[in-house]
């Protein structure tokens, strides 16, 4: 496929209004890369645009489980632009442009690339790109490393916006920074895979031979679970054909292996029962299962009889480890290499963290010996082996070097709490009580505990003796519950007691005065509010505080869509913390005016504050009061940060 169709039609996408016509032509654009593939070629996708296109439309390169990445900066694509841009072009003239525009993706489409030459050296050539080439060309940018690689990065670049049309320029700058913003979600993705490759043909409607297709069964439409689920065929409007069943086969096997292009491909190759077979593999870590919040009334009233687990103030992480490197027997290469070291760590977000955590990898090293993925928190503990404050977990966790010394100044724990693998068995559909006695077979008492208990009291005995013992509460669990990767559902329920804390997303700043007029001071919040359409920022949601400081409304076109202010925060921030902030954070920039900054949405933070009170200052209707800063949550992403209806929630509007 030419990278100028898949752009192009993109920009269609983008433009349609109705989460049906956007899976249907989502769907559309799929069925048309994978309608060259080969059927025999499942696992080499090298060929095949299909899982290329589909990673693509998500904004990603690698999948969403691969610890690889482009390490493209605003400023480097800024510069790449500029210089193909031409010589009366600066890097700031870019980014005049994207403070007036709001969006890398149209500035990029409103510089002529055309008049460009010598691209030679740089790969370039005016043949038209393909998809496979762009790929190509990404792939090997990200592999660049060492002294020269941001020079080397700069040029690839340059050599691919050199042979863009506008169209292909846009979707080339968003990409490369992960900001495609074309309305398409992983839900959107998954629905039109199911929509692309296992809908019923609607030319065989009528055939008795179509069992997928349930309306079928019933002329007079009487049996409508597709249809509550896909769209009323009775309407005059577009409708989706794929069955519940066909979605749940792409759900569950997105789960199991965390790639959309991946799924893609067996979807069209194999149907429902190839993504059916689609299993764990260690080495791959997959999304974790994630809880609400709950009351132990409402977990014995759901659960009747409720697991009780102890709730660690600690980082989440996903052990894979498969002794003297035994991989299951699907596993590629690249996996069997990773297993051969040793344990490997993942973060929540799917990080690999494992070099930062030598002594888990020792821990589990020394305890397991069948293959295995746990789920689990290290914790920070002192001498006396009693748990330490999160922020100190986070200390371990984003150190690249020095692991030693600061092994010696902080030392972690592993609980882990939840087995998804054990020797050569998936357990996700597994109850969590049968999990649980795998994960005590696999590491014995070094498993995290589990009790039962079928009363309030009860559970509220068990709160009691975590907080004494230092951790923050109690999960609460359904014993019969499966895990589900990624999904956030009410079968487990986390108990805190008292003081909340937000985790939200830093949009802007303000620089410091005195002796920190180099750092960043101020910092502007957001939570995610998914009810903001994606089309156009927020003019209006960086603006002054109650108090009357200084206002951030200099860098109003610059808020991401999506986001809704609730604060600022200043309180709680050491000078150290400071310049880890503003180290972290300048790259991001994408605006300055005096001295306010607007940041592109890449860094969550946890905030605790008194209450959440109304307030017409920020664009969230509300305001933290009193907040202050409790430390950087290295293990979220800001996806994962918190929402504007869990703030509502909070404030009690909800």
């Amino acid at each position: 496929m030419e990278f100028a169709a898949l752009a192009e039609r993109a920009e269609r996408l983008a433009a349609i209004d109705g989460d049906i016509e956007t899976t249907l032509a989502a769907a559309d654009l799929l069925a048309d890369a994978g309608s060259a593939g080969d059927a025999d070629a499942a696992d080499d996708e090298s060929d095949d645009d299909l899982s290329v296109v589909t990673r693509f439309l998500l904004g990603r390169v690698f999948p969403a489980h691969d610890t690889r990445t482009l390490d493209v900066g605003p400023a480097l694509c800024r510069e790449a632009i500029a210089r193909a841009a031409g010589r009366n072009v600066s890097a700031s003239d870019v980014e005049e442009r994207l403070a007036a525009r709001g969006e890398i993706g149209a500035v990029a489409a409103a510089y002529d690339f055309g008049g460009q030459q010598g691209l030679a050296a740089y790969g370039g050539g005016r043949d038209a790109l393909t998809v496979a080439a762009v790929d190509e060309r990404l792939r090997e940018l990200a592999a660049e490393s060492g002294d020269g690689s941001e020079s080397r990065k700069r040029d690839a670049l340059f050599g691919l916006f050199t042979r863009c049309s506008p169209s292909e320029a846009a979707f080339l700058a968003r990409l490369v920074l992960g900001e495609m913003r074309l309305g398409v979600g992983e839900g959107t993705v998954r629905d039109a895979v199911a929509e692309a490759f296992l809908a019923p043909d609607p030319d065989d409607a009528g055939d008795d031979d179509a069992s997928d297709d349930d309306s079928d069964d019933d002329a007079d439409g009487d049996d409508a679970s597709d249809d509550d689920a896909n769209g009323d065929d009775d309407s005059d409007g577009p409708a989706l054909r794929a069955s519940d069943e066909a979605v749940a086969a792409v759900e569950r096997a997105l789960q199991v292996t965390n790639d959309y292009g991946r799924v893609a491909v067996r979807a069209r190759d194999e149907g429902i029962e190839g993504l059916r077979a689609e299993s764990l593999r260690v080495g791959r870590p997959v999304q974790a299962m994630l809880a609400q919040a709950g009351t132990a009334t409402d977990a014995v009233d759901s659960f009747g009889e409720v697991a009780v687990e102890t709730k660690f103030d600690g980082a989440r992480v996903q052990v894979h480890y498969a002794p003297d490197g035994t991989a299951p027997a699907d596993a590629d290469a690249s996996d069997r290499d990773d297993v051969a070291l040793g344990p490997r760590l993942y973060s929540r977000n799917m990080d690999d963290v494992t070099e930062a955590l030598p002594e888990i990898v020792e821990y589990v090293a020394e305890r397991v010996d069948v293959p295995v993925i746990l789920d689990g928190e290290v914790v920070a503990v002192d001498d006396a082996g009693d748990p330490l404050p999160f922020q100190e977990v986070l200390r371990r966790f984003r150190r690249k070097h020095d692991v030693d010394r600061m092994r010696e100044t902080v030392s972690l724990r592993l609980h882990a709490f939840d087995c998804l693998h054990a020797d050569g068995d998936d357990l996700l559909d597994e109850p969590l009580r049968v999990r649980h006695e795998r994960l005590r077979a696999a590491l014995g008492d070094a498993a995290a505990d589990l009790t039962l208990a079928d009363d309030p009291d009860a559970i509220a005995a068990a709160e009691r003796d975590a907080l004494d013992a230092g951790h923050e509460g109690v999960m609460l669990k359904s014993p019969e519950a499966a895990y589900t990767p990624g999904n956030r559902g009410r079968d487990w329920l986390k108990r805190k007691p008292d003081v909340e804390t937000l985790d939200a997303v830093v949009v802007g700043a303000e620089w410091g005065e005195g002796r920190r007029a180099e750092l960043f001071g101020t910092f502007l919040l957001a939570v995610r509010d998914e009810g903001v359409a994606s089309d156009a920022p927020d003019r209006d949601a960086f603006t002054s505080d109650a108090s009357g400081g200084d206002a951030l409304d200099d860098a109003a076109d610059l808020l991401p869509p999506g986001y809704a202010t609730v604060g600022k925060v200043a309180t709680g921030i050491t000078d150290e913390a400071l310049g880890d902030l503003t180290e972290r954070l300048e790259p991001h920039v994408v605006g300055e005016s005096g001295t306010t900054v607007a940041f592109d949405p890449v860094l969550v933070i946890e905030v605790g504050y008194e209450e959440i009170q109304t307030s017409p200052t920020y664009s969230a209707g509300y305001a933290l009061r009193f907040p202050r800063f409790v430390g950087v949550r290295e293990d979220k992403s800001v996806d994962d940060a918190d929402s504007l209806a869990r703030v509502r929630r909070l404030a009690g509007d909800d």
